[in-house]
């Protein structure tokens, strides 16, 4: 076979022959080069000493495996004194010594690894030709210590990213000039911040969240470094500023909302009756057959017929007349109702269904409270039977409303066009109750319109305003960190990028299925 019909195999070898198996191709070559130099002492050498065989998988062609068998040569070194008497010749470009595969080889086995992780790629690597095992792909990984950034960045992100959310945490590095990421630390300590920024001098400005651990460690380890507080975080600390004010006035939700849901329902239209049912019509239709029937024995009767000839006439059986004029009634075959245990109860379940409450599991437990000794199922029951009843015993429907949280209400207040009618008046109603909560809501506004315009000005009289008032707590954090909260607004650095590139963190550890260690995860993420 002619030996150039693989010109494509790794620089400085020659092809002697080609052999196709059906699982398997294999190039047998050799070195071009007549001598080689010693790797102890450097001497190049000319006198062989013996010959051997390398088998080196390489690249797959069209779906088969490929397998170069390369004749290796051992060569007397020519320097008496040194240590390596004989060495074997180094495939320099092709392959490492003592490695079984090309250098092409495992920069592609080493690229599926970092993309797909160690069982995904192993999957696709046998696919294509390339039989790998899950854990050689993640030493390859491993093996390869990712690329260092080449200088410091200027402009630093920093934010941390969960491992396992609520319980451990590490800290992601970012260069927001270049949007890459620069390293993972296996925590969110101040320390082990500062020691990173000892180690990578250069760092001038520093993006960073509320975290205290952050501002510390930045300023241990970069003193010189600005430090510039995420204005997206600023918002979240205005908002949750007036949850906690909110959470403080949890009684007066319950009473407004009882208020307002009494009103609503006094506003109700007046419910129209159910139509009847086709059970009902029929039952309707026989009794007033019967009562006709009545009438009729009622009158023979009266004018002085027998039992016999009125049953002869109207085609009744003797008992069943006997039975109706003594009764004097027609019969309604309809059964009393029985006494329920739940019957004592009634008016209490009313007037809850009037108050709001509509779920009868509640309603049967603050039964129990009063004594109730019957199932839950009777209380579902009777609570059904209330809803759905006469218009003379059904209570008037209560809108479908839920009272908002605290959290919840912080939204509506801030976000005024995306409550429905009944948030509205509750709303309304709450800040009208509670002056506190008026004036917490205006000065978050306020702070709001500081940080989305970065209005620097506005900021101190914000700060100002708000000592003695009900964002006092949220005042004094910002006053502490006041440097930082004014580069926010000074300059247009965030943590914006560092949060997709969270998001990239989260997708490889969650493709790892829980093999995700801090050396994987790092160099899969510095280098995929």
């Amino acid at each position: 076979m002619s030996k150039r019909l693989l010109p494509l195999i790794p620089a400085g070898l020659v092809v002697d022959q080609v052999d196709h198996e059906p699982d398997q191709i294999i190039i047998r070559t050799h070195l071009r080069a007549t001598a080689a130099a010693c790797p102890g002492c450097g001497e190049t050498s000319a006198s062989p000493h013996s010959r051997y065989t390398r088998t080196l998988a390489d690249l797959p062609w069209q779906g088969r495996r490929v397998v170069i068998a390369v004749q290796t040569r051992r060569w007397r070194c020519p320097q008496p004194y040194c240590p390596r008497h004989v060495f074997a010749e180094r495939l320099a470009g092709v392959a490492q010594a003592g490695a079984r595969r090309t250098h092409r080889l495992g920069d592609l086995q080493h690229h599926l690894g970092l993309a797909l992780g160690g069982e995904a790629g192993a999957r696709l690597a046998g696919r294509i030709g390339l039989p790998i095992s899950p854990d050689t792909l993640l030493r390859l990984v491993r093996g390869r210590a990712p690329a260092q950034a080449e200088r410091a960045p200027r402009v630093l992100g920093i934010d941390d990213w969960a491992w396992r959310r609520g319980q451990r945490y590490g800290t992601i590095l970012c260069d927001l000039e270049r949007g890459q990421v620069i390293d993972l630390l296996p925590d969110r300590e101040a320390t082990t911040v500062a020691d990173w920024l000892q180690r990578h001098p250069g760092v001038e400005v520093v993006a960073r969240d509320r975290a205290g651990a952050y501002a510390d460690g930045v300023r241990r380890g970069a003193p010189g470094a600005v430090q510039v507080a995420d204005r997206w975080h600023l918002l979240c600390n205005g908002s949750q500023a007036l949850v906690q004010v909110l959470d403080r006035h949890r009684g007066e939700f319950s009473r407004v909302a009882r208020t307002i849901v009494s009103r609503a329902a006094a506003e109700a239209p007046p419910v129209e009756p159910r139509p009847a049912t086709k059970a009902q019509q029929r039952q309707r239709q026989g009794q007033a057959d019967r009562e006709s029937r009545f009438q009729h024995v009622a009158a023979l009767a009266r004018d002085g017929q027998g039992i016999r000839a009125i049953a002869r006439e109207t085609g009744l059986s003797r008992n069943t007349v006997r039975h109706w004029l003594r009764a004097g009634t027609a019969p309604t075959w309809h059964k009393g109702e029985r006494a329920r245990i739940i019957d004592p109860f009634v008016p209490y379940l009313v007037r809850r269904l009037d108050e709001g409450e509509s779920n009868a599991t509640q309603l049967w437990r603050e039964l129990q409270a009063s004594g109730f000794r019957g199932g839950v199922m009777s209380v579902r029951l009777c609570v059904a039977a209330l809803r759905g009843g006469p218009p003379r015993t059904r209570p008037a429907p209560n809108p479908v409303w839920r009272r908002p949280s605290p959290r919840r209400a912080a939204r509506l207040l801030l976000n005024n066009d995306e409550h429905g009618e009944m948030d509205g008046r509750f709303l309304d109603a709450l800040v009208a109750a509670v002056p506190e909560i008026e004036r917490a809501l205006a000065e978050v506004k306020a702070f709001t319109v500081i940080v989305r315009e970065q209005d620097q000005a506005g900021f101190g009289a914000w700060l100002d305003r708000c000592r003695d008032g009900p964002l006092s707590g949220l005042a004094e954090g910002l006053r502490r960190d006041r440097a930082a909260v004014e580069a926010a607004l000074a300059l247009s650095w965030s943590t914006s990028p560092v949060e997709g590139q969270i998001n990239r963190v989260k997708t490889l550890k969650r493709t790892m299925y829980g093999r995700a260690k801090l050396d994987l995860l790092r160099a899969r993420v510095l280098a995929a």
